[in-house]
């Protein structure tokens, strides 16, 4: 990255449990919704209005002032065909783009690839938080896995192949059920050679940054930070995931949700004031996803799996607004009696982000053609 020419950079959000879309974004004159969700359900006098039938979640404030400012693209009805409701199956299809078998590459180590084919750069992508994603996991493709950035530092070579150590045995236990011990196998063969070499650049970050920001010491908040000195360090990281855990609220959601919205929502806000006091902001897009909705109808203390869920794509150079549409809440058109119908593909709206955003062809990568959206003013890839 030059100061006259500045590459994109994307920054991937995991809401990992699945969010809860109806609670994030309230359809605050349905009658359905309010008659589905007697305990979970959010007046529409508490809400954060957007619009005159749709209001955010109270804890959501961090969120809606970025949508009010044109900030923030709000996709509505996310999801794919025959929706998978196992935490680990949808999750796996979201990594990989492949629904209907088990794929070896996830789509961000396919990107990873595109940008930096002779993996020069061990820092390409980085992943801030315990395990490799599987979205950043291909045979012979680098990914460097920071836990902390901070306690990172303090390491020595040798704690840093155990962490590295540690982080591909998280993988290997999470990922051979799925995909067996061949693949998995293999991919530890050949994965994750230059991240010492990364480990060297990285130390020397908390040192170089300075900010005004005082984020949070929540989980999120602190990967974000961490996104914001790796990425004002100018490293070459084009690439950046980070993850926010606890939405699988079967019970006890409205405490749960309030929490984890006001936690999320304010670190994107303070990420975003911290890159654009380090006039780095322009060349960010964020892209906030979870692995499905909710169902409909709460169950008395929270909600249980769903489908068409909700996502976010979030930038100084965002069009803001709704896109897609938000899915019907009429009961006779419940998808299996209980869900919401999705209105957009998945693979779209990573289509969007990969070909608008960071100007590559995504057929390849999201393994065909699908509808995008069109939710920036400019971007930074040359017409």
């Amino acid at each position: 990255m030059t100061a006259t020419k500045k590459d994109p950079v994307l920054v991937v959000i995991q809401l990992s449990g699945g969010l809860d879309f109806m609670n994030t974004l309230i359809p605050i004159t349905s009658g359905e919704y309010y008659d589905a969700r007697p305990t979970v359900g959010i007046a529409a006098e508490e809400t954060l209005r957007l619009s005159d039938r749709l209001g955010w979640h109270p804890a959501a404030a961090g969120l809606k002032e970025l949508y009010d400012a044109g900030n923030v693209a709000v996709i509505q009805g996310i999801g794919y065909e025959n929706s998978s409701r196992s935490h680990f199956r949808a999750m796996d299809i979201w990594h990989t783009c492949e629904p209907n078998a088990i794929a070896t590459e996830g789509w961000l180590a396919h990107v990873t690839r595109e940008l930096d084919p002779t993996g020069e750069n061990p820092l390409t992508a980085v992943s801030f938080g315990r395990g490799l994603p599987r979205a950043l996991a291909a045979p012979g493709v680098t990914a460097t896995s920071v836990g902390d950035l901070d306690h990172f530092g303090l390491m020595t070579n040798i704690q840093i192949e155990q962490e590295r150590t540690k982080d591909l045995e998280l993988f290997k236990r999470m990922y051979t059920p799925g995909v067996g011990t061949g693949i998995v196998r293999d991919y530890l063969a050949t994965t994750g050679q230059g991240v010492l070499k990364g480990a060297d650049l990285l130390k020397e970050v908390p040192g170089q940054y300075q900010s005004d920001v005082e984020y949070a010491s929540n989980p999120i908040a602190k990967a974000l930070r961490d996104v914001a000195r790796v990425h004002t360090a100018g490293l070459g990281t084009r690439v950046f995931y980070t993850q926010h855990a606890g939405y699988d609220y079967h019970s006890h959601q409205p405490l749960m949700h309030q929490k984890l919205l006001r936690e999320l929502t304010e670190a994107i806000n303070d990420f975003m004031r911290d890159l654009r006091a380090h006039e780095a902001a322009e060349e960010v897009t964020i892209l906030v996803f979870t692995e499905f909705g909710r169902r409909i109808r709460d169950n008395g203390s929270g909600t249980d799996h769903g489908s068409g869920g909700g996502a976010y794509i979030i930038g100084d150079l965002v069009e803001g607004g709704l896109y897609a549409e938000y899915p019907s809440i009429k009961p006779e058109d419940w998808l299996y009696g209980e869900d919401l119908k999705h209105t957009i593909d998945f693979r779209g709206v990573y289509g969007t982000v990969l070909e608008q955003w960071m100007g590559l062809d995504p057929t390849q990568i999201v393994r065909g053609t699908y509808e995008q959206i069109r939710p920036y003013r400019r971007t930074l890839v040359a017409p």
